[in-house]
């Protein structure tokens, strides 16, 4: 049985419309225009990387205090000795069980796997829950990661420096000679830098196929507001990448007792 099989994910494309159908020079042509606006772009991204690597720094407390699978430790230990440390904040409902967390923190963090890459730039990836530290490595179990895995419920306000706790951020910090310095964040689509799924989708004739995209019309658009599915990140009540999980046999049970809210806590 396939995967698509397997867990009914909907499609349309059975019923969608089709692009205009044409010879292969001419197929080139209009792709090799469309190849100018990508090298631009491509080029434009570079340049802001390049802004990104003059801006200045802040310096942040080394002693802030995490929770991990050993308990306490500070913010420094948490670079497990590398130059560089990524951290993305996880939004977290505390007392809610797995078909209630957060959809979107769901789908980027579970996205970043292949964690030797960064570690050859001396560079550490690792997630900083913003709820209590037993329960929501329950969840992080369940799902089967295995990049650290911090709770951060007591220093999220301390660490985020007057941003608003219980939001999600991709956050980058600096360590040297034992002093610890912010270098960047961000919010919003910005983090759809963690997820390959949505760049290789935008290759694709049919996108994302959630109602906000421009597409012509018949290109099927079920993900969305006003759809079956009203979050493109949910699927039948779950984040989409719990379904797989439970058909593998991995427990959901996070310990909790509370019913799942419908509430959705990640905004595009």
């Amino acid at each position: 049985m396939n995967t698509h099989d397997q867990h009914n994910f909907t499609s349309g494309s059975d019923s969608a419309a089709l692009p205009a159908i044409v010879d292969r020079a001419s197929w080139q042509a209009e792709l090799d225009k469309l190849l100018v606006r990508e090298k631009a772009h491509t080029r434009e991204g570079d340049a802001i990387a390049a802004a990104r690597r003059r801006l200045p720094m802040v310096e942040v407390d080394p002693t802030i205090t995490l929770i991990g699978p050993h308990g306490p430790l500070t913010l420094l230990e948490a670079f497990e000795g590398r130059k560089q440390l990524i951290a993305y904040f996880f939004m977290w409902h505390t007392g809610q069980p797995a078909a209630a967390q957060c959809e979107g923190c769901t789908k980027y963090n579970g996205q970043v796997r292949e964690l030797s890459y960064l570690h050859s730039r001396d560079v550490t990836y690792a997630t900083f829950c913003q709820g209590p530290y037993e329960e929501s490595a329950r969840y992080r179990d369940f799902m089967g990661w295995d990049a650290p895995w911090y709770s951060v419920q007591d220093s999220a306000e301390a660490l985020l420096a007057g941003r608003p706790v219980g939001e999600f951020y991709l956050v980058c910090y600096l360590q040297h000679g034992g002093r610890v310095f912010e270098t960047y964040w961000t919010k919003g689509r910005s983090v759809e830098v963690m997820s390959p799924s949505y760049g290789l989708l935008d290759k694709t004739i049919y996108g994302r196929q959630e109602k906000w995209e421009d597409s012509p019309a018949g290109w099927p658009q079920l993900w969305g507001e006003n759809t079956a599915e009203p979050h493109p990140y949910r699927m039948r009540g779950r984040p989409i990448p719990q379904w797989s999980r439970l058909a593998a046999g991995h427990s959901d049970d996070l310990g909790t007792s509370a019913p799942a809210t419908t509430s959705h806590c990640c905004g595009d």
